[in-house]
């Protein structure tokens, strides 16, 4: 099975030695995306709605990229410096990946990268 390398300019470039996502047979795996906008590579800070809806809107570009959508999310994993934003989390995620809902797990950490509250990675099955 090869691997594809998936990459877009609809989102934020890697800040480390990773790539956007990766394709392998079926199955396409997301990078964890922070609230970066594509554009300015600057953190969206503020209203956590607001970064939210901007680490979904990043996994949307990277799926489309992949030729794929959110709505083949089998796995999404979710980082919050705050637990207390887990509800907010629940109401944009059900705007962007409609039922039946992937399986998933929301993970309390002391840091994100670039000082960001959230962060949110997925894997998509294709086939």
């Amino acid at each position: 099975m090869s691997r594809q390398i998936i990459h877009t300019d609809r989102a934020p470039k890697a800040i480390g030695t990773y790539s956007q996502a990766v394709r392998a047979g079926d199955t396409v795996y997301l990078s964890g995306q922070i609230p970066l906008d594509p554009v300015t590579m600057e953190l969206v800070t503020g209203d956590i709605e607001k970064e939210i809806r901007r680490v979904f809107d990043n996994l949307a570009a990277v799926a489309e990229a992949a030729g794929a959508s959110l709505a083949q999310a089998v796995k999404v994993n979710v980082y919050l410096t705050d637990l207390a934003h887990f509800a907010k989390v629940n109401e944009v995620m059900a705007a962007y990946i409609p039922q039946p809902y992937p399986a998933r797990a929301a993970v309390g950490v002391a840091q994100l990268p670039r000082g960001a509250r959230v962060e949110i990675e997925a894997v998509l099955y294709t086939g």
